[in-house]
């Protein structure tokens, strides 16, 4: 996985979109404008192997974008690597009594 690829902000802001199906409305939650957003999504996907959203043209039920498989699973991937990390630096911090 590329440094770039993925972040705490980033994976909150994929989590919002999954959420509530729309990136203004993610972007809203986190207090981003909708151009930050979208950058920092588009960032992400022009190094990711496949798109992590995928963008819904509107109609009569509005348009909206929603998360794709593998950008979920991403999100549990960088929470699974997360949790390993703090609970590694837990037990060093224990080792050396700090």
């Amino acid at each position: 996985m590329k440094a770039s690829l993925l972040a705490e902000g980033r994976v909150k802001l994929l989590k919002l979109i999954a959420e509530t199906g729309s990136l203004n409305k993610a972007a809203k939650a986190m207090e981003l404008s909708y151009q930050k957003a979208w950058k920092l999504v588009d960032a992400s996907n022009k190094v990711a192997k496949y798109p992590l959203i995928e963008t819904q043209v509107g109609g009569n039920k509005g348009g909206g974008t929603v998360l794709t498989s593998y950008g979920q699973s991403l999100i549990d991937a960088f929470e699974t690597i997360n949790s390993n990390c703090w609970e590694f630096l837990d037990s060093e911090f224990k080792k050396h009594e700090l």
